[in-house]
């Protein structure tokens, strides 16, 4: 059988209703309607699936009322779950609320209520992004670009030492370091996180083909 929005409707309303309200539905452009004294009215939107369609159309009603939950028919799986962890960071965000539904036994399940949202801001991560911002060499990368290939700080100094060994050779790490002011070169060369470094001897390191290769691409990653 072909599940409809309308599936929805009966878990919703039971569930308001358990919690004191008076339920209709198609009041107006609103799909559920539910008034409990003389609090304002609980506007509920119903869709089978998350789509921007639906976030637009919630967001429409918080023009009649505070409260605005969007009802979507619970999934299952991981990626479902991801984008019930997506959706209830953006319905905070814009002050709505999100409510998932279980046909199978009609279980309604609150992911977040409507109401004001002050994120508190991640220090670390805003440290970790200015540390980032602060070492790139010039801005090397094309807005929007994937995370394929994406320019780093971390690549911008692993090219300096992978051109230092091509022009002069293997060479310690402690030179390399001294040579090219990047402080971290020997741990690097060590990691070869990119296949571009090989070990000749003991804190002494040369560059492999793929590392020459990389070489003939510096401009780029350099920022020039």
């Amino acid at each position: 059988m072909t599940t409809r929005e309308t599936d929805l409707y009966p878990p919703i309303k039971s569930f308001l209703e358990g919690q004191g309200y008076v339920v209709k539905s198609e009041v107006g452009a609103a799909d559920v309607v539910a008034v409990r004294g003389g609090e304002a009215p609980v506007i509920v939107e119903l869709k089978l699936g998350f789509s921007l369609a639906l976030v637009h159309q919630c967001v429409a009603r918080l023009s009649v009322s505070d409260d605005v939950y969007m009802a979507v028919e619970r999934g299952k799986g991981k990626r479902f779950l991801k984008a019930i962890k997506d959706m209830t960071r953006l319905c905070r965000r814009l002050g709505l609320g999100l409510m998932t539904v279980r046909l199978s036994d009609g279980l309604v399940q609150v992911h977040c209520d409507p109401g004001p949202y002050a994120p508190r801001k991640n220090a670390k991560r805003q440290g970790r992004l200015l540390k980032e911002f602060a070492s790139r060499q010039g801005d090397p990368n094309d807005g929007g670009q994937t995370r394929v290939g994406l320019i780093t700080a971390y690549r911008q100094d692993a090219l300096k030492l992978a051109m230092f060994l091509y022009e002069v050779g293997a060479s310690k790490g402690a030179d390399v370091a001294r040579e090219t002011g990047v402080t971290r070169a020997t741990q690097m060369m060590r990691d070869d996180h990119y296949g571009w470094f090989e070990k000749v001897e003991t804190g002494v390191y040369g560059l492999t083909p793929k590392g020459a290769d990389a070489v003939a691409q510096s401009g780029q990653v350099l920022g020039a």
